[in-house]
């Protein structure tokens, strides 16, 4: 192990004395330079200052979002998070996502004693020294991660979460072929490598999408603004879609293509209507129940609150949910899986949250902590969003159990 680490990082440094790779398109009037960097490489973030250095450009653009461009300009941004806000508007899986990715990209600058996003914070940094504009071009990653989400069939969304999950709980150092990807790919798609390799669900939302967003981004700053040249900071992976795309100029509207692909694809239209068709299952038959007899009609109830509010509460036990939030857990999730407007995931983690309110110290302990399995229980916030996620698994476990029990003592009376 030893020695496969020393032969990555050896790799990761032989990469330092290469040439960065470097384009430049011209789209109108204006010259775009595209600098493809790595994430393994001290190497990149010197020839970004050396570029910018130059005075040749009057604008930066940089592959970020402005979600992941605030978290590089202010590292404190997390602890500005609402916590009931996130539960409320159903963002709790997005953000414990987001936060599994980071941890990811955290466990990989501590093996190579890197930065994450280094190339990146030198260009923001000597661009608002030389006072140039900083132009963010990248897609939301909150987007990202839903069109990936949506693009991966339903029986394959299981696989993402247990790989988010893996990136967590592994403690397996980055091989050197590993870091050969790293070297040329982009950011998250080094994130999502380890667990999701040769997935083509994910290749169109995680890659060559976001080349058109970029590039359409690039063409819609070059009409709008009297931009000569500009520097664009980007993953090596990303270079060559984005070269082709601006020289080939197949976006004739970037507006319009930039609104299409920051839409969230609707999903299908039959899954909306299972949850109700569930109900409306488990309602007919606490109704043919006790036509037959209230022994039977109270026996479902029964086993329907006990089952599926069990298994709620044992989600939010596992978690290290406050006593009363396990008992919350249990008396809610009969009635919230019969109302499909409201999880009994968000019920319990806003009564967590109010009950175990998260310290400042839990918010600025999260690059950290979530780099490991203990650090997500000990951690409050990250326990809250874990509540919501057990729990709900419990209650939505419990729904199809307690179900399958229904029907069979329908059957056998």
């Amino acid at each position: 192990m030893v020695k496969l680490e020393e032969q990555a990082i050896e790799l990761a440094s032989e990469h330092d004395t290469q040439t960065e790779p470097l384009r430049t398109v011209r789209v109108n009037n204006c010259n775009i330079t595209l600098l493809g960097t790595a994430h393994v490489s001290k190497a990149s973030a010197d020839k970004v200052q050396e570029l910018i250095a130059t005075g040749k450009y009057d604008a930066v653009a940089v592959e970020l979002c402005p979600s992941r461009h605030r978290v590089i300009v202010n590292p404190d941004a997390m602890a500005q998070m609402d916590l009931f806000q996130v539960i409320k508007n159903g963002q709790a899986s997005m953000v414990a996502a987001s936060l599994a990715l980071g941890a990811f990209q955290q466990r990989m600058a501590e093996q190579f004693n890197i930065e994450p996003g280094a190339e990146m914070r030198v260009a923001i940094k000597d661009a608002q020294a030389a006072k140039l504009p900083v132009l963010l071009i990248d897609r939301e990653i909150g987007t990202t991660l839903k069109r990936i989400y949506r693009n991966v069939p339903w029986w394959k969304r299981f696989t993402l979460f247990a790989g988010l999950i893996e990136s967590v709980i592994s403690k397996e150092k980055f091989s050197a072929e590993e870091i050969e990807k790293l070297k040329e790919g982009d950011v998250l798609e080094s994130s999502f490598a380890q667990f999701a390799e040769n997935e083509k669900d994910l290749f169109r939302p995680l890659i060559s999408e976001r080349d058109e967003y970029m590039s359409a981004r690039l063409i819609k700053e070059c009409s709008e603004n009297d931009y000569q040249h500009i520097l664009a900071v980007i993953g090596a992976g990303h270079l060559n879609g984005m070269v082709q795309q601006l020289e080939t100029q197949s976006i004739t509207n970037p507006e319009e293509r930039i609104a299409q692909l920051d839409t969230i694809p609707a999903s299908s239209q039959w899954l909306k209507f299972i949850p109700w068709i569930i109900v409306t299952l488990i309602l007919s038959g606490f109704v043919i129940g006790f036509t037959r007899s209230p022994e039977i009609g109270t026996a479902m109830v029964v086993d329907w609150i006990v089952i599926n509010g069990g298994l709620s509460a044992l989600g939010a036990a596992i978690a290290f949910a406050h006593p009363l939030s396990i008992l919350t857990a249990f008396l809610a999730a009969p009635l919230t899986s019969l109302n499909p407007t409201i999880g009994a995931g968000m019920v319990v983690a806003a009564v967590e949250a109010y009950l175990r309110k998260p310290k400042v110290s839990d918010f600025n302990r999260l690059r950290t902590d979530t780099t490991t399995l203990k650090g997500w229980w000990n951690n409050q916030v990250t326990r809250i969003l874990l509540i919501f996620i057990l729990s709900t698994l419990g209650s939505a476990i419990g729904t199809y159990v307690a179900g399958f029990r229904i029907l069979e003592q329908l059957s056998s009376s």
